[in-house]
This record gives structure tokens, C-alpha cells and sequence, in this order.
């Protein structure tokens, strides 16, 4: 493998990596209130049922 390829591949896999670290570095945790969750819960039970209902 050539110097060139070296370097491009070194180079592709940098960005790769910095990306995926950039990333895991601005991602936030959301942080839900009670009745958040609760309203959450509520809408995912009542479209597990419907699709139940469809099939």
C-alpha cells in the first residue's frame, strides 16, 4: 500500500472517530417531568392497542 493511501485512510478513520466522539459529546439526557412520562406511557398504550385492534 502506497504512502498516499496511508495517509488517506489514517485520515478517513480520524474524522470517523472525531465525529462519533463529537457526537457522544453534545448529546443531551432528557429530563422529563412525572406527567411527561405519564402522558408518554398513555399515548404508547393506546397505540399498542389500536395497532392490536388493526391486525
Amino acid at each position: 500500500m502506497s504512502v498516499t493511501a496511508i495517509i488517506i485512510t489514517v485520515l478517513a478513520i480520524g474524522i470517523i472517530v472525531g465525529g462519533i466522539f463529537l457526537l457522544k459529546k453534545s448529546a443531551n439526557k432528557f429530563n422529563l417531568t412525572a406527567e411527561q412520562l405519564a402522558s408518554i406511557k398513555k399515548r404508547n398504550e393506546a397505540l399498542e392497542k389500536k395497532e392490536k385492534e388493526q391486525e
